[in-house]
């Protein structure tokens, strides 16, 4: 049975009440609005939007993924139909490669790297349990797995030429008929 305060050593109380006394004081309004002051930017800046392409320009998308890929618009465009698929693992793991290989600091990109191994390639990985597993071979896997014994910019290269292959031979052709690109040509 709970004896509430008077079981806590007196010493216990003590502190409690100094405690008390100390967060009483910090929730005390403060006598002038110039006293409390804090600098924030009056809107939190968002990154630039990226800008509609002309349709000349997404005309070229059809032929090229690099293109596509390299137009935040393009890229933007891409990955939602990919979502509106369910089959977003491919862009998702050609993403995070992309960010993997600007990573400086080794430990990040150690870090990265696991991430990356984990999310997209490993058999066990939590993602293949919701589908997010990217399909490579054997082989690529192999030498994926190879490579991250030293983690470099390359380290996934192999891997990712192959997804990018993948998208140029089977989503490309899907999103170039779809209605987010037939949208964007008019």
């Amino acid at each position: 049975m709970c004896k509430g305060l008077a079981a806590l050593p007196h010493t216990c109380l003590e502190r409690a009440k100094e405690i008390k006394t100390k967060l009483g004081t910090l929730l005390q309004k403060p006598d002038s609005a110039i006293d409390f002051i804090i600098p924030y930017p009056e809107k939190p800046e968002k990154p630039p939007k990226a800008q509609k392409p002309s349709p000349e320009e997404a005309l070229q998308w059809r032929d090229s993924l690099e293109k596509l890929l390299q137009n935040p618009y393009g890229l933007a465009s891409f990955r939602s139909f990919l979502c509106s698929e369910f089959s977003e693992e491919n862009i998702e793991f050609w993403m995070a490669c992309e960010d993997y290989k600007k990573t400086k600091s080794p430990v990040k990109m150690a870090e990265k790297a696991k991430k990356i191994y984990e999310d997209f390639i490993q058999t066990e990985a939590p993602k293949e349990v919701s589908g997010c597993r990217v399909n490579i071979d054997h082989f690529t896997k192999a030498v994926t797995m190879k490579n991250l014994v030293e983690p470099s910019p390359s380290s996934f290269d192999t891997a990712q030429k192959r997804i990018f292959a993948l998208m140029e031979k089977d989503s490309l052709p899907r999103f170039v008929r779809s209605e987010f690109y037939q949208e964007l040509i008019k």
